[in-house]
């Protein structure tokens, strides 16, 4: 019996992980790998601490750091495909056909970026197509991009990209943008932005690195192609929440809902945080406090 199991290998659970280990508490971590969503980042420069490192040595040095502790049992690669509620606590299958019986459970599963599902974007993922402008703006300055999406998170990256883009070209599939009216104000007064409407991306091209993409204008059924050096999917994220079933409350996006003090869940014993939780800003930095939180509650919580 594990007094906490942690679920995903992310910033989030990376920290959890060392916070419960220093802890002394009996710890699980489950994870296909780590790093998570920044991993394919080549350059990230607002980890706190770091001036710049690529996503796959911050995540080496994460994983790192978590194998140092005592007190932890790695489970990887694996992934849980199932919780269930005990007399004692929880149990936890696994795709591999592991099971961890637990006291509480730490969900830090993070999201996956909704796709475009069209050829050649994860063939240049991390070559020009990017899916964070927080993460990744910097790396285009002085470039033609492409923002997909004409909700909240494709103004915001287009908001992100205007101190470094030269040009950006906003491609909403409908006939009108769906984000908030002050941001929309805010990009129209940019002479750097171009809104493409009824917008529907086909294909994207390129040689080493993204130069470019094919688009379909709905209204007409016309092919046309846009020169370009990057390209920001922005239509949304999905979180990894499945395994849960209908032991949490979630909101209308799927995402956990949490007491921000605590980070717990609507079921005793469960706690959620990063990417996964109903957590306004969806970056690393916060998601490891967020967890750190959890952590420390969990502790409190067991004894």
């Amino acid at each position: 019996m594990y007094d906490i199991v942690i679920i995903g290998g992310g910033p989030a659970g990376v920290a959890a992980g060392i916070y419960a280990s220093r802890k002394k508490l009996k710890t699980a971590l489950v994870t296909e790998g780590f790093g998570g969503q920044s991993i394919v980042s080549a350059d990230i420069q607002n980890w706190i601490g770091v001036v710049s490192a690529s996503g796959y040595d911050l995540a080496k040095m994460m994983e790192d750091h978590l194998r140092a502790q005592e007190s932890i049992e790695i489970v990887e690669p694996d992934t849980v495909t199932l919780v269930k509620k005990t007399n004692d606590g929880f149990k936890i299958e696994t795709k591999n056909g592991k099971g961890l019986e637990t006291k509480t459970i730490l969900v830090t599963s993070g999201s996956r970026r909704r796709k475009m599902g069209v050829p050649g974007e994860e063939k240049y993922n991390g070559k020009g197509v990017a899916f964070c402008s927080t993460c990744d703006a910097p790396l285009f300055k002085n470039k033609t991009v492409a923002v997909v999406g004409g909700g909240n998170a494709g103004l915001e990256a287009v908001t992100d990209l205007l101190s470094y883009a030269s040009h950006i070209y906003l491609l909403e599939r409908n006939g009108a943008l769906r984000g908030d009216q002050v941001t929309q104000e805010k990009i129209h007064r940019s002479d750097k932005v171009e809104v493409i409407f009824h917008a529907e991306t086909q294909e994207v091209l390129g040689e080493k690195m993204v130069t470019g993409l094919k688009y379909k204008d709905t209204s007409t059924g016309e092919i046309k192609k846009l020169d370009l050096e990057g390209i920001f999917v922005e239509i949304g994220s999905v979180p990894n929440v499945e395994f849960l079933g209908d032991l949490v409350e979630k909101n209308k996006l799927g995402e956990i809902v949490v007491n921000p003090k605590t980070q717990a869940t609507s079921k005793e014993g469960i706690w959620a945080a990063g990417d996964v939780s109903d957590v306004i800003y969806k970056q690393n930095n916060i998601s490891m406090g967020d967890a750190v939180k959890a952590a420390l509650n969990i502790y409190d919580y067991l004894k």
